[in-house]
């Protein structure tokens, strides 16, 4: 029997996970449907749980659902625990299982498919909410010599410096600002925010940005999102959401299926049908 998976969001038409998904099951020879899943934005528990009662495997959580995902877990798995914030949920007998693969993947596609390595250098972050908080661990990880979370509010930015404070190798190795406090420049700066989409532009300066910063957008889209556009106008190398989108992916079949997939060859599909 098919075994039934989707991605869960609001809005989701846009997702491109049921393609990923699809080539990964017929790269690893894995009998699985993918779907596409609109929860109402106070209905995320109630559809959940009726993918549970219809036998589906699992699902992957998109914006704006990862922190009520967590929440809504019975069992967190380590990463999705430090996280606060659940992208990928496996459905185990009465349990709901919550992981977090968007770090992981975030770092696999900057060190191996952008080249740029992290260590010893200053990370920008822009945003704290359930994007940002799934990839703080993997970048202290990586041993930078700072991350910088900026957002609207500051006191929830200050919070996961707190959140993280046992993770750090030395003081203020991770540090919170608003936005109007941002002092660049950076080598990485990641839009972790939703501006993009609503095609707007996050309020961050120019002088977070120099020839050679790496400016990540986490969504993805035909055309460059405006925090791209802005980014590269003042020096940046600009990249999209999809190579993080495809490595999470991987992961989050390797939590479901026990293989990770070569993602090399998708990604480069995707990049060409996009």
């Amino acid at each position: 029997m098919t075994d039934k998976y989707c991605v869960i969001g609001n809005p989701i038409a846009h997702s491109k996970s049921p393609d990923i998904h699809a080539a990964f099951a017929a790269a690893t020879g894995q009998d699985i449907a993918y779907e596409r899943r609109l929860a109402p934005l106070d209905g995320f528990a109630d559809t959940v749980r009726d993918l549970v009662a219809q036998g589906y495997r699992g699902a992957n959580v998109t914006v704006p659902f990862k922190l009520e995902a967590a929440a809504l877990a019975t069992r967190l798995e380590e990463r999705a625990r430090l996280a606060g914030a659940v992208n990928t949920l496996r459905f185990d007998g009465s349990e709901i299982v919550g992981d977090n693969t968007d770090g992981p993947g975030l770092v696999a596609d900057i060190v191996r498919n952008a080249g740029v390595p992290l260590a010893g250098k200053r990370i920008l972050l822009l945003g704290a909410g359930g994007a940002a908080r799934g990839v703080i661990l993997p970048f202290l990880r990586e041993k930078p010599e700072a991350i910088v979370i900026a957002n609207r509010t500051r006191a929830t930015a200050d919070a996961l410096v707190a959140h993280f404070a046992d993770h750090v190798a030395y003081p203020g190795q991770i540090a919170a600002c608003g936005f109007a406090d941002i002092a660049g420049p950076f080598d990485v700066v990641v839009n972790a925010t939703s501006a993009s989409l609503s095609a707007d532009l996050p309020p961050v300066p120019a002088s977070a940005f120099r020839a050679g910063t790496l400016a990540l957008d986490m969504m993805y889209g035909k055309e460059p999102t405006p925090f791209m556009v802005f980014a590269a106008r003042h020096g940046a190398t600009v990249r999209d959401g999809l190579g993080m989108l495809v490595e999470q992916a991987a992961e989050a079949f390797a939590v479901w299926r026990g293989v990770r997939p070569d993602t090399a060859d998708v990604l480069a599909y995707m990049r060409a049908a996009s």
